[in-house]
């Protein structure tokens, strides 16, 4: 027995050899599943004034921009998918606080659950609600830039908006520029912009702690 086992383990050893050593099978490289960029992030805005507004994916990848002239700039990432939306608004004492989220895309490829996720404060406390689009709808889903509708809201001045994205990359060439163009702009510098996708100097939802914003 000791005999026969040593045997087969010499012959295995030599199956082996042959195989990596570029006999009978050579073993192909394994796939590359993506050179892409995929970045999750929370970014912060608070509302200068109160606003019923629908936001497009668009909007959502021109949240983070680069520089390529003086008033052109591009969308660093090419998709985005959501992962929440998170909602605080501290009510004037003696009043009412209300915020209202609903993922209300129509279009197919890009619709909603169609829920409305509304809170209401009358304290010192804010209202206050975080909402995920359902996993079954393709708000839900990875979306290139478009002029669909992501989700609405109806919040007052002052609120809180944190939005948490998946935004993705894939380094194959695109060039998608953003909405709105802008001023002064210096070619190669990243830049925030509000939620509604305008610039700083317009836009009712200014994001908070970007560098550099436009």
């Amino acid at each position: 027995m000791r005999k026969n086992n040593g045997a087969q383990k010499r012959n295995g050893a030599r199956r082996k050899g042959r195989r990596a050593g570029g006999g009978q099978m050579i073993p192909h490289p394994p796939p590359i599943r993506s050179y892409g960029i995929t970045h999750a992030t929370r970014v912060r805005f608070v509302t200068n004034a109160a606003a019923s507004i629908a936001i497009t994916f668009q909007n959502l990848l021109d949240i983070v921009l680069i520089g390529n002239a003086a008033t052109t700039l591009t969308d660093l990432f090419e998709a985005v998918r959501i992962e929440s939306v998170e909602l605080w608004s501290l009510p004037a004492i003696g009043g009412a606080s209300t915020v209202i989220l609903v993922y209300s895309g129509a279009t197919v490829g890009a619709s909603g659950d169609q829920k409305t996720h509304t809170d209401t404060s009358m304290g010192v406390e804010p209202a206050h609600l975080k909402a995920r689009p359902d996993r079954r709808t393709q708000a839900a889903q990875f979306q290139p830039s478009s002029a669909d509708t992501a989700f609405s809201l109806n919040v007052p001045v002052g609120t809180v908006v944190d939005v948490s994205l998946t935004l993705r990359n894939p380094i194959n060439g695109g060039n998608i520029a953003s909405q709105n163009p802008g001023v002064a702009v210096t070619a190669g510098t990243l830049y925030y912009r509000g939620l509604d996708g305008k610039a700083v100097a317009t836009t009712a939802f200014p994001v908070v702690g970007a560098f550099a914003s436009i």
